[in-house]
């Protein structure tokens, strides 16, 4: 026989399966706002780029030479355009995944440890709320400074003048090497040579950036977390052994604009654009907006 129709409990059904519809809707709408926002949130890299300046003093430009002049223009470009510059340190806690950077970052370094930097380049770090690394060669200071100190157009940075810069809260420091910034040595810079075994590079370059890190532990308490290749010349066989002694962060001298991303790994291997001293601020910058 066939039952008979009751329209109480066709209603009982239907308002249970609204229930179960309205919650499975719910449960897939915040599931997915869910996600989708924290995939959002992490594929979204920010961009950084960073600029490698070298010796900043007199009137007369170079490749690798620029005027204090020029220098000011590029801190007041950066700042009216909305630059804020940031520390190593602060990128190296964003990309392990604490803290956070601006919207439109930047990053100053400048190489070898010229004297002139502390003479030019920290009041005006001073004076438009900025900060810089600075790359050390350790030979240059341990020897040419401590021969030679404080004339601001050739002199290097002596450790009592790291100290200062240390102390002002606006330079952080990089090992440039202690003694491979050569490309008459046999090798180029701190890359690997075509008759060293890996075990024989590996001891090499341990052995001279591990002196390097002793004299800034020594002289002023610190141990750089930046390492930076002279001439930007990169072995692969390098970053196990900087990895190994501490490094969490290499400057490269390739030009192009990083992406900064939650994982550490994308601070190896840091482009720079050169600032050369043949073109005004307003052409260089240029280069840090288009690429």
């Amino acid at each position: 026989m066939y039952r008979s129709y009751s329209v109480s409990r066709f209603l009982w059904l239907l308002l249970a399966d609204a229930v179960i519809f309205t919650f499975c809707a719910v449960f897939f709408f915040v599931g997915r706002c869910f996600f989708t926002s924290a995939e959002e949130k992490a594929e979204k890299p920010i961009r950084l780029p960073v600029i490698m300046y070298h010796s900043v003093f007199g009137e007369t430009p170079s490749e690798y030479v620029v005027t204090p002049t020029q220098l000011e223009n590029d801190l007041r470009w950066l700042k009216t355009n909305g630059y804020t510059s940031v520390t190593a340190q602060q990128v190296i806690e964003y990309a392990a995944g604490s803290g956070s950077l601006p919207s439109r970052p930047v990053m100053i370094t400048l190489d070898d440890g010229y004297y002139n930097n502390l003479t030019y380049l920290l009041p005006l770090l001073e004076k438009y709320d900025m900060n810089a690394v600075i790359s050390v060669v350790g030979t240059y200071t341990d020897n040419d400074a401590a021969c030679d100190p404080h004339i601001p157009c050739y002199s290097y940075l002596t450790w009592d003048d790291i100290m200062l810069l240390a102390g002002s809260d606006r330079v952080e420091f990089g090992n440039h090497t202690y003694d491979m910034h050569s490309l008459y040595s046999g090798r180029t810079g701190c890359m690997r040579v075509g008759n060293e075994s890996e075990d024989e590079y590996r001891q090499a370059l341990n052995s001279d950036i591990t002196q390097l890190q002793q004299e800034f532990t020594a002289n002023i308490g610190i141990a750089p977390r930046v390492f930076t290749y002279p001439f930007g010349a990169v072995s692969r066989e390098s970053l196990p052994v900087l990895r190994e002694n501490g490094f969490l962060m290499t400057l490269t001298c390739r030009e192009c604009v990083n992406l900064i991303t939650r994982d550490p790994d994308c601070l190896y291997g840091i482009c720079r654009f050169n600032r050369s001293g043949f073109v005004s601020t307003a052409e260089f910058m240029r280069k840090i907006e288009e690429k």
